[in-house]
């Protein structure tokens, strides 16, 4: 199934994973099968998405099929921009500089602090009586 997409990478944002398959094209966007603009209803989700494709002017250019798997709405929108800026800096070294400078490439490391045990949630404790 990749075999028709030569260009591929993954992006990772909490628990959601992007893999993102691009390919010269007309700019036809896939969601897990569905239209982009229908997956990612909202238009903040819409502009994240799309943004690394706006700041190197190639929307039109590529067709794009995106797998998304994990998390909510927002972590996947930002695990399938940071997947498809690192499918366009394959694609052309030059677009590398353009979307670093936006902080495009780097990762999110941030993730939900587990809760601890004897405790109310991660870092909320139970309320201490003195006396």
């Amino acid at each position: 199934m990749s075999l028709n997409y030569p260009h591929h990478s993954i992006g990772r944002r909490k628990r959601a994973i992007a893999r993102v398959y691009l390919k010269e094209g007309k700019g036809k966007m896939k969601v897990n099968g569905r239209n982009y603009k229908e997956y990612f209803s909202n238009y903040i989700f819409l502009e994240k998405l799309l943004k690394a494709f706006s700041l190197t002017e190639k929307l039109e250019k590529f067709e794009v099929r995106i797998n998304v798997s994990g998390g909510g709405i927002n972590g996947q929108a930002e695990a399938c921009r940071l997947a498809i800026s690192r499918a366009l800096c394959l694609i052309n070294p030059k677009n590398r500089s353009i979307l670093k400078s936006h902080g495009f490439l780097s990762s999110d490391s941030r993730k939900v602090e587990r809760k601890k045990f004897g405790q109310k949630k991660a870092r909320k404790k139970f309320q201490f009586t003195k006396r």
